[in-house]
Parts: C-alpha cells; sequence; structure tokens
C-alpha cells in the first residue's frame, strides 16, 4: 500500500508515522486513519519493531477532521438522506488500545478527533507549542472514540467536563498538570525525546509488556481486586517462563545489560 497522506520510517525497535498533510495542518481524513491502521497492522505482527511514535509534520499534530466532508455531510443529512447511525470508532479504539506500545508526540494543535485519537495512547508527550483540545462542542458535535470515558479516566471527571463543555484550548503546561500528556519539551527536542521514551519501552521484552497492557487495559475499571491479582499472577507465571526473563536473571548476576527480544 503506497501512502499518500502519512510518512513512516523505522529507527531500530521504533516504526515512526509522521502524519503528512502540513498543508491542512494534518487534517485527519478516511484514507489517513486507513494509512495508520495498515501501517499499525504490519509493525503489530512484525516482531523487529517494539513500539509505535507518531507525530505530525509542520506545525500541527492535527487540527481536527477535515472539514471539506462535512458540508456535503451537513447537507445530506438535511434533506434526510445522511449517513446511518452507526457505532463509530469502536474498531479504531479498541485496534490502538490493543496495539503494541504507542506514544504521542504532541508538535503543535491537537483538536478534535487529533487528540481523541491519541488518548488511547499509551504515553504522550508535548511540545511547548501544543494546543491540546476536545472541540466538538463548537461544531455541534459529540465526542468520539470513547473519549468520554477516556478523557475522564486520564484528567479526571471534573477537568474532562470542563474540556468537552467550553471545547477551548489546553496549552501543553496545563496539560502536563492535569495528567494529560506525561511530559512537556522545548520543541526542538520534542521528536528526540519521544523517540527515547519510545526505544526504552520497544526494548523492553515485548511479550511481557504486552501482557502488561492487557493488565492495564482491564484492571483499573474491575472492582474486584481478587480478579485483578488473579489477572496478574497467571500473566506472571507466563512471563517467569519466558525466555526474556531468563535473560534478566542472567544478565543481572553477570553484572551486564541485558538483551531482551533475540530472534
Amino acid at each position: 500500500m503506497a501512502y499518500e497522506q502519512i510518512v513512516t520510517e523505522t529507527k531500530g525497535r521504533v516504526g515512526i508515522i509522521r502524519l503528512n498533510r502540513a498543508e491542512k495542518l494534518n487534517a485527519w481524513t478516511h484514507q489517513m486513519s486507513s494509512e495508520i491502521t495498515d501501517q499499525m497492522t504490519k509493525w503489530n505482527a512484525d516482531p523487529a519493531i517494539g513500539a509505535i511514535l507518531m507525530t505530525g509534520e509542520g506545525r500541527a499534530f492535527c487540527a481536527g477532521a477535515d472539514l471539506g466532508d462535512f458540508a456535503e455531510r451537513a447537507e445530506s443529512n438535511q434533506k434526510g438522506k445522511g449517513e446511518q447511525l452507526s457505532r463509530g470508532g469502536v474498531n479504531l479504539t479498541t485496534f490502538i488500545r490493543e496495539s503494541k506500545p504507542t506514544i504521542a508526540a504532541i508538535n503543535g494543535y491537537s483538536v478534535g478527533v487529533g487528540l481523541t485519537m491519541i488518548l488511547p495512547f499509551d504515553v504522550r508527550i508535548a511540545s511547548t507549542k501544543a494546543l491540546m483540545s476536545i472541540r466538538f462542542i463548537k461544531m455541534g458535535l459529540m465526542p468520539e472514540l470513547g473519549s468520554t470515558r477516556l478523557l475522564a479516566d486520564l484528567v479526571g471527571l471534573g477537568n474532562a467536563t470542563d474540556m468537552c463543555l467550553t471545547g477551548r484550548m489546553v496549552p501543553a503546561e496545563e496539560a502536563l498538570k492535569i495528567g494529560l500528556v506525561s511530559q512537556v519539551t522545548d520543541p526542538d527536542a520534542l521528536f528526540e525525546t519521544a523517540l527515547a521514551k519510545a526505544e526504552e519501552i520497544a526494548n523492553n521484552p515485548g511479550q511481557a509488556v504486552m501482557m502488561v497492557k492487557e493488565l492495564l487495559r482491564k484492571n483499573p475499571m474491575d472492582p474486584d481486586l481478587e480478579a485483578v491479582m488473579e489477572r496478574e499472577s497467571l500473566r506472571d507465571e507466563i512471563a517467569r517462563r519466558l525466555p526474556d526473563h531468563a535473560e534478566a536473571v542472567t544478565a543481572f548476576l553477570e553484572k551486564r545489560d541485558p538483551k531482551f527480544n533475540a530472534e
């Protein structure tokens, strides 16, 4: 598949996706989404890749959906010939949450779907120039991709309510304070900072990383602590039998760094 709206490369065990519609502030389209999921699917199946980093070209990460489609859709809906109702976003959000670890390097505007699509990511790092907004209310629309829960999980219900009902822009330092991002850097340092984080994750034991991700998907919302601990115990029993654990023990005894993910 030849990509037109993203640029991809790999650095070591990290796959890198750059949203590549800088002249449109990397506005989201269905084609862009298809290209992203196609490339991520390939990397998820590739044992040589341990993490996926996404950023944007130009001065925006993703300034929301391309409004070119909105006028036609709105006119069609007004005439009673609009699109059928569907459970939109379910597949994309689930896909990202079940993917190999994902890191977003937010280099500028991250608005609407440009924010909601990275709420399921594992790590979000922002430039000091980043501005984030769950802006749907300004378009008379609903937040999507599970963001009314995922955002509240990250920043708390009060902050999520404020963001959703106002649609206001949240600057990077505030995003760090409320937990929307985990780190803020100077613009010139953003990519290398995010890449270093991606490499740190990618070079950890891949099978164990994916089991940890599964636990973090299931356990925080489960009120049954016994069930939480049982999931942890079962996966730990699996991890103890994997080659990467043996390598970690051997490396410790030999006073060297472990070499995980050996083929």
